[in-house]
């Protein structure tokens, strides 16, 4: 989705979503409004997990969207970057002539969080090699699935990007975290633009895993919905974005990131993060105009709700909490808590010149705050 002023600082300039809200930004955007999960209950013949719900992205399947070419082995996780890269690039438009996004070119880079690639992928491919005749029966087609940075490079080959590509993973953190190191392409001039975000796949072998991992949580934090999808953004110089009719939707006005050693600790250590962020950007709790948290389940989220109490003191802005919706994306989670930023900008909820805070804490450790300023 694109929007029109201006900066010279790096702004993200366009930005769009594939979700359990539907297949597009606007989806997503009029998703937020409406207050109601994504969850729906998941067909046992179809999937087989411990699971009785999930936030699917609806009507999603990679033949029908991206086309029979190229497609046979691509996996889930890898589908979902690449549909929703090929909708930004093209401004969401639906016609197959639709041109592409000016500014794009050989100089533009892509940093795209991810958890471990797809988990199905990988296990499949392992117990194919296990269970054939010979350890070496598999489908050579399939091997490259298994690697962490398939779905970023599939999607530079796919849409012609030859700058800079590069993978990032650090759970709910993710989505900050592949921000930052886009701002650190263009400050050491190694690209001019860069697209940036997260994807997560919902899959029979991630279920399982996030089942075992939630084992010593109480009954409320398992029920969690799972979620999955991609949320990516043009991250572009502000000169760029004038100079080819794109406003600036909003700056990144800085980032922060710590590391807890178990939840009780992601309370000071994150509640210090968001302290740092205030102070050095000048920016005081009573100027926020939202505060995105991840809405992450478990310890790791009361913790991140006690960091903010902390932090912010008696100022209460508005909260968004896009897992509320779309359920735990885990990977994805943080670039859904900066499309939801973006979103509620267009709408108007958020008014120009304002702040928004957005947090993230995993259960690895990681904590983050990021600080937009709306365009």
């Amino acid at each position: 989705m694109v929007n029109a002023s201006g900066g010279a600082a790096p702004v993200i300039s366009a930005w769009t979503a594939v979700s359990p809200l539907g297949l597009r930004g606007a989806d997503f955007t009029a998703g937020l409004g409406s207050g109601r999960s994504a969850g729906r209950p998941l067909d046992p013949e179809e999937w087989s997990v411990p699971f009785r719900a999930a936030s699917l992205v609806p009507g999603f399947h990679i033949r029908q969207i991206l086309g029979r070419k190229g497609t046979r082995s691509m996996d889930r996780a890898t589908g979902l970057a690449v549909t929703a890269i090929r909708h930004l690039l093209t401004g969401e438009r639906e016609d197959g002539e639709a041109e592409r996004l000016a500014g794009v070119d050989e100089r533009t880079g892509l940093a795209l969080g991810t958890s471990t690639g797809s988990a199905q992928s990988i296990m499949d491919f392992t117990r194919d090699s296990l269970v054939g005749d010979k350890p070496f029966y598999v489908d050579p087609a399939r091997f490259p699935n298994t690697v962490m940075n398939c779905a970023a490079g599939q999607s530079a080959i796919w849409h012609g990007l030859k700058g800079p590509n590069t993978t990032i993973a650090g759970g709910r953190a993710t989505g900050l975290l592949a921000l930052q190191y886009a701002l650190r392409l263009q400050r050491a001039g190694r690209a001019d633009a860069v697209l940036c975000g997260a994807v997560e796949e919902f899959s029979s072998a991630r279920a399982w895993l996030e089942w075992h991992a939630r084992a010593d949580e109480d009954s409320a934090d398992s029920a969690a919905v799972l979620g999955e999808g991609a949320a990516v953004w043009l991250l572009e110089p502000g000169a760029s974005a004038r100079e080819h009719g794109r406003a600036g939707l909003a700056e990144v006005v800085g980032l922060e990131f710590g590391c807890a050693v178990d939840a009780r600790a992601a309370r000071t250590v994150l509640a210090g993060a968001i302290g740092r962020l205030l102070e050095r950007t000048g920016v005081t709790p009573g100027e926020l105009a939202a505060v995105a948290d991840s809405g992450a389940p478990g310890a790791e989220g009361a913790a991140e709700r006690a960091a903010l109490a902390d932090a912010l003191g008696g100022a209460e802005p508005p909260r968004i909490t896009v897992a509320d919706t779309v359920g735990d994306t885990c990977a994805a989670a943080a670039a859904f808590q900066i499309a939801a930023v973006l979103a509620l900008a267009e709408r108007e909820e958020i008014a120009s010149g304002d702040t928004a805070l957005v947090t993230t804490v995993d259960r690895d450790g990681v904590v983050g705050a990021a600080l937009l300023r709306i365009r």
